[in-house]
């Protein structure tokens, strides 16, 4: 499997999630955000955490109107998969390849630490290696967490089984304390906590590798 991980100023988990990638067993593509087009054969996008252009504007929006992202869009409505986690998931939903926003933490504080998530019911391939309801420790960073949708997408997203992953103790105000949420089509994930920094055991747990190994091995038989 081919991964490309797109690194924007300011990004500080790209190196994080291209190990996580490679130990999961995919060739890893570093792809600057002044690209205009993804490496050919690419099977899954990684957008990764940090503070892309200092966060600016709103988190996310400068990145999203990077040359680099509008490759990414394409090869999303092509029907290729992409994750956005932390900046990535703000990222994501600025190019419109998911609903919602993400809002300033409720607190109004930056918040760092390991959160429980619950794995809900959402048939996506990045779920493989977890069961419905099982919960996996997972860390957060960031200030502007916050998701929010209106109460129309919010029951649309329920009734389509979208939501991905929820926080068991909300650290930072979500709607539904939703963590997570996949596309209409199950290839596009976005999520605020940070798998690939609990991947190895130098990490102090090891929940995140089973998305990782879990997806590569699902798209590997596809």
């Amino acid at each position: 499997m081919h991964a490309a991980v797109i690194v924007f100023p300011g990004s500080n988990c790209d190196r994080d999630l291209a190990v996580a990638f490679e130990k999961a067993g995919a060739k890893v593509s570093m792809v600057w955000h002044k690209d205009t087009e993804l490496p050919a054969g690419v099977d899954i996008v990684g957008i990764p955490g940090g503070f892309s252009f200092g966060d600016y504007l709103r988190c996310g929006a400068i990145a999203a109107n990077s040359p680099i992202c509008q490759s990414v869009v394409r090869h999303a409505e092509r029907g290729g998969y992409a994750l956005g986690i932390c900046n990535g998931f703000q990222v994501l939903t600025e190019t419109g390849l998911l609903p919602g926003a993400l809002r300033r933490n409720a607190n109004l504080k930056y918040i760092c630490k390991p959160v429980k998530l619950r794995v809900e019911a959402c048939d996506t391939v990045y779920l493989k290696g977890y069961e419905p309801g099982q919960e996996i420790t997972i860390p957060i960073a960031h200030h502007d967490g916050n998701y929010y949708v209106d109460d129309a997408k919010l029951a649309q997203l329920k009734d389509e089984g979208r939501i991905a992953f929820t926080y068991v103790d909300n650290p930072n105000g979500s709607v539904a304390d939703i963590a997570g949420v996949v596309s209409k089509n199950r290839r596009v994930l976005g999520m605020m906590p940070h798998p690939e920094r609990m991947a190895e055991p130098a990490h102090g747990g090891t929940d995140g590798r089973a998305m990782f190994e879990g997806l590569m091995d699902a798209l590997a038989t596809a």
